[in-house]
């Protein structure tokens, strides 16, 4: 009986998310994103996640006043309530003129050299579209993601976003980095968010806190000499955005350890830096900290 009511419940769910999705791919683009941005300015402060992003701001930025991490905080939601819609029209934008890469040499030298490669990035502008960076120069990525706990949401999001990972998207799991690990090994490019909090990972600095993070990223590059990166996609007026990338400086040295804690901290700080530009565009809400 409870397998069948839940079974209903995810029903009810995915009728529900197709049917929101279906009156946000009828509008036209630039409506349907500044529609959600607009219902998600107004509505998510009321949320449990609101008072959460105003303390991660605070923590952030103790410098700023109230009203001036609450404006922050509300352009944060416009963001995410754009990104939510956009995710409809997902293949359309990756296809337009919409995304400028910048260095676009750089990619395509990345692209032209068949090197392994390791590329992060955070959750910042429509994240989902970072991949665009890295495919039109001619990358194929693979990449980590986790399930949706409603199974047909899960199977319908998977269905959007698996042609923009030509290497894979593996959900996350226990055997998920070792084959990650092993199409590195054979000259791929990884591409995953990074910026989570990862509780078997370790602490360092973001924002001037212990944070949590992830050590897999500069573990596969030090394995296989791969160049670790940071990109990211920041949002322009309306849906434009503009690709960038950058290194993160990596050593190898007799002390395994030390260089994990180097490069993740590395990695993380370049995030920081990323999201202090444009903080109106990260996802605040979620439980970087502990």
């Amino acid at each position: 009986m409870r397998f069948g009511l839940r079974t209903v419940r995810y029903a009810v769910e995915y009728g529900a998310f197709r049917f929101v999705g279906g009156v946000f791919g009828a509008l036209p683009l630039e409506t349907a994103s500044a529609f959600s941005g607009w219902l998600w300015r107004h509505l998510a402060p009321f949320s449990k996640r609101h008072p959460r992003a105003l303390a991660h701001l605070r923590l952030a930025y103790p410098e700023l006043s109230d009203v001036e991490r609450e404006k922050i905080a509300r352009a944060s939601w416009e963001n995410l309530g754009r990104v939510f819609a956009e995710a409809f029209h997902l293949h359309r934008i990756a296809r337009s003129d919409r995304i400028v890469i910048e260095p676009l040499e750089t990619m395509q030298a990345l692209a032209a050299s068949g090197k392994a490669t390791v590329i992060c990035a955070p959750h910042l502008g429509n994240w989902e579209l970072t991949v665009v960076g890295l495919l039109r120069p001619g990358l194929k990525p693979a990449s980590i993601y986790q399930k949706i706990k409603n199974p047909f949401v899960d199977a319908y999001v998977y269905r959007k976003r698996a042609p923009h990972f030509p290497g894979g998207l593996l959900p996350k799991g226990t055997t998920t980095p070792k084959r990650m690990m092993t199409y590195v090994r054979d000259g791929g490019t990884i591409a995953f968010l990074a910026d989570l909090r990862d509780g078997k990972g370790i602490r360092v600095p973001f924002f001037g806190a212990p944070a949590a993070s992830s050590i897999f990223p500069a573990m596969v590059a030090r394995a296989y000499d791969a160049p670790l990166y940071a990109a990211y996609l920041v949002r322009e007026p309306g849906v434009r955005f503009r690709f960038r990338i950058e290194e993160i400086p990596s050593t190898k040295t007799e002390d395994r350890d030390a260089d994990l804690a180097r490069a993740t901290a590395d990695l993380q700080a370049a995030f920081e830096r990323i999201i202090r530009r444009t903080p109106e565009q990260w996802m605040w809400g979620h439980r970087r900290w502990e």
